[in-house]
């Protein structure tokens, strides 16, 4: 019996079997210490794979591509670990490369974007295209394509979720049972490189010299789990943690216990007041009787958490907690305090733009005034409000909890653009990823009613 249900849910067999293949080579390879040939054999097997379930296995695709997204740092360092440090890293390319598969969908729906709602994706993506070729006039060709895939990845692939609106009840089931999945594994993870500090990750961090990420050592660490430093780790976790609230599976408390606890470990206080406002915005959106669940369930995680953290080797929670009450004299506030004043009267005569260059800003407002220049920054940011203004006006929330907690994870993104740059690379994943699915499950929605009222019958 236990047989039939592993064959059952390993298809289409032709897609596991890729993937299984592609697990199985990374895991010899790293094992093997051949961190060289996975440089380049990783990314290569990954789109490869990629295609086929793009082609063959569409729910598959989706999942793929995020499991992708979270592990592609840890195979980066397992990588690293025995061959010696790369940087740059062309592991990292992994899941742009997937999501480049997007293109075919973007393609293929481009002409009729626009009468579909799509315009938001289009206008994100116009000013996304006038950054890149600025940036190819005034930078570097390959510098400016490298940084170019992390805006432009995550709104492909919003924007092909977007497009399959009316597959959007598996693909919802399908980012659930993955992102729920993700928090279990990232969560644990977390707490073993908090505990343990393995090998590899206390390599990867004497080698980065990222003195703001804690000692590579055990109690002394950041927690970053598998993704690459503390702030898209908290931003990612975050969003799933809100998912779990609206989700039915039994692994949600094992996986909310140990995600909380890697997300309290990341020390993230950016991340920490996201949170506070998805929830605010998620029990806002639900029916009396699911606020009801939702309040247990924040008890319930209370009662469990709080006597963890305030016993060893979790007790230095604490510290982090005390700065909110003297932010006054934080160097980390302090500093972006001082970066702001610095660029902020650059920024805001920034109307050509430099282009896209991958310059590392703390802020996302400077990202896009710098980057795109108001000339882009106004059709971006523009596609950005739409897509939430949308999210925001529709009534779905009210019946379907995965719309409010879609609602919920923008939000969480969109509070840090000033402190963070949600909109880009895996933070930037999340983002688009919920304003997709929440616009495809509007449009069901929506559909469904129109059904009703041509067959009232059914």
């Amino acid at each position: 019996m236990k047989r039939n249900a592993i064959q059952t849910a390993l298809q289409p067999a032709p897609a596991w079997t890729a993937i299984l293949a592609l697990i199985a080579f990374t895991g010899l390879l790293s094992i093997a210490g051949a961190g060289k040939v996975l440089n380049v054999a990783f990314p290569t097997g990954a789109f490869a794979v990629s295609i086929l379930l793009y082609l063959r296995a569409p729910l598959l695709y989706v999942g793929f591509t995020w499991w992708i997204c979270l592990l592609t740092p840890l195979v980066r360092r397992l990588a690293d670990y025995r061959s010696g440090f790369t940087d740059p890293s062309p592991i990292l390319l992994t899941p742009y490369l997937t999501i480049l598969v997007t293109l075919v969908t973007l393609k293929q729906h481009l002409p009729k974007t626009y009468s579909q709602g799509g315009l938001p994706f289009l206008m994100a993506l116009a000013g996304i295209f006038y950054a890149i070729l600025t940036g190819l006039i005034l930078n570097p060709p390959v510098k400016v394509l490298v940084a170019a895939l992390e805006w432009l990845a995550p709104v492909l692939f919003g924007f092909h979720l977007f497009t399959n609106w009316d597959r959007y009840p598996a693909y919802r089931q399908n980012l659930q049972r993955t992102l729920t999945w993700g928090v279990l594994v990232m969560g644990s993870y977390g707490i073993v490189q908090y505990l343990i500090a393995p090998e590899w990750d206390r390599t990867w961090l004497i080698n980065t010299t990222l003195k703001t990420m804690g000692k590579p050592e055990p109690l002394g660490l950041r927690v970053w789990s598998t993704l690459n430093s503390p702030e898209p780790f908290a931003a990612i976790i975050a969003g799933c943690l809100l998912l779990l609230f609206t989700n039915q599976s039994p692994l949600r408390l094992p996986a909310a216990i140990v995600g909380y606890l890697s997300f309290l470990l990341c020390a993230v206080r950016s991340g920490w007041l996201a949170w506070l406002a998805g929830l605010f915005s998620l029990i806002v959106s639900l029916k009396p009787k699911l606020q009801l669940r939702l309040s247990i369930s924040l008890v319930v995680l209370a009662l469990v958490l709080v006597p963890l953290a305030t016993v060893e080797p979790f007790a230095q929670l604490s510290s982090r907690l005390d700065t909110f009450s003297n932010l006054e004299n934080d160097q980390s506030a302090i500093a972006r305090q001082q970066s702001f004043n610095t660029l902020r009267d650059a920024a805001l005569t920034s109307f050509i733009g430099q282009g896209i260059s991958g310059q590392k800003l703390d802020s996302a407002l400077f990202s896009m005034l710098f980057e795109l220049g108001w000339i882009g920054t106004i059709p971006y940011a523009g596609g950005l409000f739409l897509l939430t203004f949308a999210l925001f006006q529709a009534k779905s929330a009210k019946f379907d909890p995965f719309i409010g907690t879609a609602r919920a994870i923008a939000i969480s993104a969109l509070v840090r653009l000033p402190v963070n740059v949600p909109m880009l690379g895996a933070s930037g994943l999340l983002l688009w990823t919920f304003l997709g699915i929440g616009l495809a499950g509007i449009k069901f929605d929506r559909w469904q009613a129109r059904q009703a009222q041509v067959n009232p019958l059914n």
